[in-house]
């Protein structure tokens, strides 16, 4: 039986993130993500993809790069993935992604030891912003663990919110999520036994 992972925002062919993650080029970001990931994960694996796959378009070079990631995988979609229903066509490409991952689709519940956990792209709270976006496709806290992306923090546990600082109160992290994108693990999908440990401390 193979292992399961955990990570998000790959964010292939894209210029900018491959800039902020000290890329000079996406094709050199994008090689790095792939070898990190196959460093660490075998065939036999799976992994849960929490969205932002790359950014929107999804030519030949994109989708070598997806099939070139070891493990069977499974995905979460996020607000750059044109698979993502918060986009008004996004039933139209279902068909294609279903072809690259076992399974696509907005959120997922899984249980990680004693845990029932939500999947989603989206934290209950927190973004690489100011304001926190796509609000109205946010899952509520009503007292389940949380695994998400989206923030592209290296903060694994919160993130802070930046409006309680911003009233000048003590940032205070938000307790019930974990952040398994790439940034907040030396763009390395992250495995179950670790993710289980950061939700049972």
């Amino acid at each position: 039986m193979g292992g399961i992972w955990f990570t998000s925002d790959t964010h292939f062919r894209h210029k900018m993130v491959a800039g902020l993650r000290g890329f000079e080029t996406p094709e050199a970001h994008d090689y790095e993500i792939v070898r990190r990931w196959n460093a660490a994960v075998r065939p036999e694996d799976a992994v849960w993809h929490l969205g932002d796959v790359g950014m929107g378009k999804t030519d030949d070079a994109f989708w070598a790069c997806v099939d070139a990631l070891n493990g069977t995988k499974h995905l979460i979609t996020g607000n750059h993935d044109a698979a993502w229903p918060g986009h008004r066509d996004s039933h139209k490409r279902q068909r294609e992604w279903l072809d690259h991952f076992a399974s696509v689709q907005a959120l997922a519940r899984r249980r990680i030891g004693e845990h029932h956990v939500l999947l989603s792209h989206f934290p209950y709270q927190g973004d690489h912003t100011e304001v926190d976006r796509c609000g109205q496709y946010r899952l509520r806290d009503l007292g389940m663990w949380l695994l998400h992306g989206h923030t592209h923090s290296k903060e694994r546990r919160g993130p802070f919110h930046p409006g309680i600082a911003m009233l000048g109160a003590e940032p205070q992290p938000v307790m019930r999520q974990l952040h398994v994108g790439l940034d907040a693990w030396d763009l390395t999908p992250v495995p179950l036994h670790v993710v289980e440990r950061e939700i049972a401390a």
